[in-house]
């Protein structure tokens, strides 16, 4: 339509306990940007219907990869009429803290696994029974091992196109499971850029007549599930180790409030099985993908970079891991005098023995 472009405006919503995205397109004048907007929050679990107005504010516009031309993707936030946060809002939250500690520049890349399903199986599995066990469908090649490649490949130029920060992506363990990864990118951006390209994935399969599943163990038994793990690294961990260490203990501190809030269903899937450790215990170590939290050895050699944690659900919500792991990584080492910490040289801690320390249950 000359003179006018397609805003297709998105958003999480109030669904519990795992959020959805929802969007709807709005008609907007060429040279004009995204206005703030409204919708019905009676119909996304956010309002009551005697007061069911929600304001969309605009946080992150990008070129709409689908329809292309003028037309753009608008993420936004979530606001009561009032203009302040709404309660589902987890956004502004992560954006405060990452005002409070931005002196840590910390960094965020979220390999985001997922499921794609055709009815009530997973792609490519037999309509009755099991396929051949775990094995040769990571990284595989070949019509037997692999199945929605096209919706992939798909997916990852609308991510391009789109400018996110897409750094890859791999079929995974389970025939019918792949991941993309997201990052190096800071907060609130991380979140910012995998919602997109969450729903692009989900925008994508819909031609494709298959539903992308974030359920961290979408097949029971001796299957792999489903997670978001998430590397990051302060300015600090970019130049020498010891902070890594440190960084990695901080965590262990706070185990069980990171485990409350990286997705629901988080006991199914951190079993200690299928490359996972317990939920009820946290550990850290060099090249151990049993841990909570993996010191990866490029790190340990190079004595310095980045560590991964683990635990995170493929349905985690990007804004709260982010804003848990700065939170806790980085006033760890404030109190520690660690915001003033030199980044000249590489330290000369030793690489950690495993370490594991309990949990109480949820």
């Amino acid at each position: 339509m000359a003179g006018f472009y397609k805003a297709e405006y998105i958003w999480i919503d109030g669904t519990e306990p795992t959020a959805k995205l929802r969007s709807k397109t709005k008609i907007v004048p060429e040279g004009q940007a995204p206005p703030i907007w409204g919708f019905d929050g009676s119909s996304t679990n956010q309002a009551p219907g005697s007061n069911s107005d929600c304001v969309l504010q605009p946080v992150f516009v990008c070129p709409d990869p689908i329809r292309g031309g003028k037309h753009k993707l608008v993420l936004n936030e979530v606001l009561l009429t009032d203009m302040t946060p709404h309660k589902s809002n987890t956004r502004a939250a992560c954006a405060e803290t990452a005002k409070k500690y931005a002196s840590f520049d910390m960094w965020f890349g979220i390999e985001q696994e997922y499921t794609f399903f055709e009815g009530s199986k997973p792609l490519g599995w037999p309509d009755n029974g099991f396929p051949a066990p775990q094995g040769p469908y990571y990284c595989g090649v070949g019509a037997d091992e692999v199945f929605g490649r096209e919706i992939v490949e798909a997916h990852t130029d609308a991510c391009l196109a789109a400018g996110l920060a897409i750094a890859g992506t791999n079929g995974e363990v389970m025939p019918g499971q792949w991941e993309f990864q997201i990052g190096p990118i800071g907060p609130p951006a991380i979140g910012d850029h995998m919602w997109v390209a969450r729903w692009l994935l989900y925008r994508i399969a819909e031609d494709f007549g298959v539903n992308a599943t974030l359920d961290p163990k979408p097949v029971r038994g001796d299957w792999n599930g489903a997670g978001a793990h998430t590397n990051f690294s302060t300015k600090q961990m970019r130049a020498s180790y010891e902070p890594c260490v440190e960084a990695a203990k901080a965590l262990g501190t706070k185990a069980k409030l990171h485990i409350e809030n990286y997705g629901h269903g988080i006991e199914g899937r951190l079993t200690g099985q299928h490359e996972t450790a317990s939920y009820k215990t946290f550990s850290y170590g060099v090249s151990d993908r049993g841990a909570s939290v993996r010191i990866p050895w490029q790190v340990a050699r190079d004595k310095k970079g980045y560590i991964e944690d683990r635990r995170p659900n493929a349905n985690m919500d990007p804004y709260v891991v982010a804003r848990l792991i700065t939170d806790t990584v980085c006033s760890a080492a404030s109190a520690k005098g660690g915001s003033k910490a030199s980044t000249n040289g590489a330290s000369k801690a030793k690489i950690p023995a495993k370490k594991k320390v309990a949990a109480k249950r949820r």
